[in-house]
């Protein structure tokens, strides 16, 4: 075990515990100490579910990348492991980034990139690489053939610095790796690569490409086939804006279509996958019973609110069931939170114009669905972790088909970005809105997953009320629960 390592796992044994539990997400994967963001290496390995994620332990901010560990055997309770990787080889000492894990014989392989500089012409370039390290659930070594895909692979024009994020699987006895890159056009793609052994690797071709359209580099790629369907999941950089489907800078995007006979990705459709404020770099797995089942970092890039107070930043979504409907990506909590249900409320009722219902629910663990048999109104508006002149608000225009997320008022004292909106279905009987909240985690899924919303606030935990309110009369049946885990 190098220094770098050891470093790092004393560092985070000694620190994380001070963090009170009291603060932390109960049922969300946090930062045991410092900064998090990318899920890597999520996988199923000896029948329990690991992650990792992009790790920098010693600040709540960004820096040198290493690779921090959990697992879990339900996606709620989680466990914390030693520190996986630590960016201490030529190769990788910028930086460990971003990569994805499989179980091959007993053994759990990961893929990763590794980032370093040098200076070439008296000027400093920085350079991606991937690299594989192979464990025992607990340790890891990095293998002695690193690096095993360098920028040199590609076709001629192909970007050197923006070569990351392989996602890792096995077909027919062959491996295969996609790999977020840039063209000789400077666009965005996902290229494919393949080995017999992991150590030696072939170039195969570029499966899909922005278009200088969907951002200038697709980030964290995932491939796989769900319901008779391939779909690739990306999270793009430097997007512009088309409508109240994709925002400015860092997303996500779901292509659904087939990949043909020649590896090329013939799209039917194009959709975002979150619309929130905070929600990147999802990547999915396999469980054990066949679900398909993801998890993304809730955060953004461009709108850093965790408080100044934390010794930690960056919190996972739950992870969500994936399903190909009517060509679009469905994603809903898993189902093992409903074991941590308790004290239900159920309760049949109309929201009416002028009235209150701040005394009726309340909480910050909860999962909340409200089913909506009627709409009579321009604006139906749910209020969240409410008080003191705090609130944060989620708002429903039936006749403009739009939900509106809003922080505003959450308490936050920086400029950031507070609102957003999304499109959804006209109004219909028994429109199911599901509200999931984990002290700063608020994650909607609207219609059994068909849109989903993901965002934080860091509003005090003790300002826990909920409100309703409408400018007519909404009939819904309220069905809340505590979630304890």
């Amino acid at each position: 075990m190098s220094e770098l390592l050891k470093k790092a796992q004393i560092y985070q044994e000694e620190r994380a515990d001070r963090v009170p539990n009291t603060q932390r997400p109960s049922f969300h994967v946090s930062s045991p100490i410092g900064w998090i963001n990318d899920p890597n290496g999520w996988s199923v390995y000896q029948g329990e579910y690991h992650l990792f994620f992009q790790y920098h332990p010693y600040n709540t901010h960004w820096g040198p990348m290493h690779w921090g560990h959990m697992k879990t055997s339900d996606f709620i309770k989680w466990e914390r492991m030693p520190v996986a990787m630590a960016p201490d080889m030529e190769y990788d000492k910028n930086g460990c980034f971003s990569g994805s894990a499989i179980e091959i014989n007993g053994e759990h392989i990961l893929m990763y990139t590794g980032v370093y500089e040098e200076e070439v012409n008296d000027k400093k370039e920085v350079y991606q690489v991937q690299c594989i390290a192979v464990g025992d659930g607990k340790e890891y070594r990095k293998i002695e053939h690193n690096p095993v895909i360098t920028a040199k692979m590609l076709p001629e024009g192909c970007s050197f610095h923006d070569f990351r994020d392989p996602k890792i699987w096995m077909k027919d006895g062959i491996y295969y790796a996609l790999i977020a890159s840039k063209d000789k056009d400077n666009d965005g793609q996902v290229v494919i690569f393949k080995s017999k052994d992991l150590k030696k690797w072939d170039y195969v071709n570029s499966l899909d490409q922005s278009e200088q359209r969907y951002g200038a580099m697709w980030e964290c790629p995932d491939l796989f086939e769900l319901d008779g369907q391939d779909v690739l999941i990306a999270s793009p950089q430097f997007m512009e804006a088309e409508g109240l489907e994709f925002h400015n800078g860092n997303g996500t995007m779901c292509i659904i279509g087939k990949v043909d006979t020649s590896n090329k990705l013939i799209r039917d459709k194009v959709h975002a996958i979150d619309y929130g404020l905070d929600y990147y770099a999802p990547q999915t797995l396999e469980a054990t019973d066949g679900r398909r089942i993801m998890i993304g970092w809730m955060q953004s890039w461009d709108n850093y609110i965790t408080p100044e107070e934390f010794e930690w930043s960056g919190i996972m979504s739950i992870p969500r069931v994936l399903n190909v409907k009517n060509n679009r990506l469905y994603q809903y909590p898993v189902i093992e939170i409903e074991a941590y249900r308790n004290n239900k409320f159920i309760k049949d009722m109309s929201i009416i114009a002028g009235e209150s219902y701040i005394q009726l629910i309340k909480g910050r663990e909860i999962d909340l669905i409200l089913k909506i048999n009627k709409a009579e109104c321009s604006c139906f508006e749910i209020k969240l972790a409410c008080g003191n002149g705090r609130f944060t608000t989620i708002s429903y225009e039936p006749m403009k088909e739009i939900i509106t997320f809003d922080r505003t008022y959450s308490g936050l004292r920086k400029d950031v970005q507070c609102i957003r909106k999304m499109k959804i279905d006209p109004f219909h009987e028994d429109m199911e809105i599901r509200i999931l909240m984990d002290k700063y985690t608020i994650e909607m899924f609207v219609d059994g997953g068909k849109y989903a919303m993901s965002s934080l606030i860091y509003t005090d935990l003790d300002i826990d009320n909920i409100d309703f309110s409408t400018d007519g009369q909404v009939d819904l049946v309220i069905e809340k629960y505590d979630i304890c885990v």
